[in-house]
Formats: C-alpha cells, sequence, structure tokens
C-alpha cells in the first residue's frame, strides 16, 4: 500500500466573495474548509495538510484540535502554483510519502467516496497521474506520485499543475456532477440551496 499524504489548497483572498471569507461560508454543519478537512480525514491516509494564506490566522482559529498540518504561505497572492509548491515542498522534505493528492477548499461537492476512487486508481496503478475531468479540461483533485514532486515544486504563478496533467500518463477520473468549484457568493447561495447544504 502507497503511503499518500493530502494536501488542502486554502489559501486564496476571496476577491470575488463580495468581502466574506470563503474558506469559512457555511456548508452543512461545519465551513467550506472544514468540509473538505472532513472529508479528507474519512480517507486511509497519512497525512491531511492544509495551506492557509489571506486570512490564515482567522481561519486557523476555527479549524480547533482537528489532528492535521496547517501551512502559513505568506506569499499566497502569487498564485495558485506557488501554492501548490509550498505545500508540496513541506510535504517532500519530510520524506514519508509515495505520492500527494491535492485537494480544493471550495468543491464541497467533492467527497470521501470520490476522493476513495482516486486513492484505489493511484493504488492499483501508482506509475500514472490520477486527475478528475472537468467539462474542457482536466484537473484537481489529483493524485502526483513522488517522481513528480520536484516538477510540482518547481511551479510557479497561477497556472496551477496543469502543465504536469498534460503528460500521456495520467489517468483521468469522471466526478459525475462534482466537480463545482465556488468562486463568487452567487455560485455559493445556488449551490448550497440546491444541495441542501
Amino acid at each position: 500500500m502507497n503511503t499518500i499524504a493530502i494536501l488542502i489548497l486554502a489559501a486564496g483572498g476571496s476577491s470575488r466573495m463580495k468581502e466574506k471569507i470563503k474558506q469559512l461560508l457555511p456548508w452543512r454543519k461545519t465551513t467550506l474548509l472544514g468540509h473538505a478537512i472532513a472529508e479528507a480525514k474519512k480517507l486511509k491516509v497519512q497525512k491531511v495538510c492544509v495551506v492557509l494564506g489571506a486570512n490564515a490566522e482567522l481561519i486557523k482559529s476555527t479549524i480547533g484540535s482537528e489532528k492535521i498540518t496547517i501551512l502559513d504561505y505568506k506569499n499566497w497572492e502569487q498564485g495558485i502554483g506557488t501554492t501548490i509548491a509550498f505545500g508540496v515542498d513541506y510535504l517532500a522534505k519530510e520524506n514519508k510519502y509515495d505520492a500527494i493528492l491535492i485537494i480544493l477548499a471550495d468543491q464541497p461537492l467533492m467527497d470521501a467516496n470520490y476522493l476513495e476512487l482516486l486513492l484505489s486508481t493511484y493504488n492499483s496503478d501508482s506509475s500514472k497521474i490520477i486527475a478528475t475531468k472537468y467539462a474542457d479540461t482536466i484537473g484537481v483533485p489529483a493524485i502526483f506520485g513522488k517522481e513528480y514532486f520536484d516538477e510540482l515544486v518547481n511551479l510557479s504563478g497561477d497556472s496551477g499543475a496543469k502543465k504536469l496533467l498534460s503528460f500521456k500518463n495520467v489517468v483521468v477520473l469522471n466526478p459525475k456532477g462534482k466537480v463545482v468549484d465556488i468562486d463568487t457568493w452567487e455560485e455559493y447561495e445556488r449551490l448550497k440551496t440546491k444541495s441542501g447544504a
């Protein structure tokens, strides 16, 4: 069995959220970030790590005594690429993990069942990157083996890991409607009403 860490990206500044802190928006009985952490903790992984940036101290105070590692990324405004690089660098230096599953805090329909499918697919063929299908692209949640850690650590700007996902050795899974990002207040309200959260 592979040793896997989960990296939850929650560093963004919620610029389109009408002054709201996206990570702390109510979702079910917790928050968007709390929900992502709870789903991640249902999985048999060795570590759950959250990267915070904007409003880090305030968000940290809401997480409580969860058994997770919280990283505070001061340069979060440089973009998601550098946020991934920061988190992966931390985990890679621990030198304990065969792979890292990267997820976003603002995709509340992504649940433990789908994340477990990603993990089991990776465990059946760990030579592949396991990624998620979007309407016209592929992206995270995605699992990267340690042979990709150096490339992830060298990501920059706001492009994320898409460059790595253009490789031929990627298995793409269909999340069946779970791949919904919340970027605006309107999207949040619409999804919350539709899902009864």
